[in-house]
């Protein structure tokens, strides 16, 4: 999957892709980033025929804050 420019275009933003063993460990640690900064959210996963885990891409700007507790 290509990460597109403007996804990156400036400091502070990033790509995240997210490799894990399970759906459950895969939705919490999204969830701590969207918890920390602003981010894309839970984002759809997929899964790779051959390769272990299940995957997702999250986008986030570390300058902003996640949601308000």
């Amino acid at each position: 999957m290509q990460i597109d420019v403007q996804h990156i275009a400036g400091p502070g933003l990033v790509v995240l892709d997210i490799t894990a063993a399970d759906e459950d460990t895969l939705r919490a640690v999204m969830d701590g980033l969207q918890q920390q900064w602003a981010t894309s959210g839970i984002t759809p996963i997929r899964r790779l025929p051959g390769e272990p885990g299940i995957r997702a891409r999250v986008y986030a700007d570390v300058h902003r804050p996640g949601p308000a507790e």
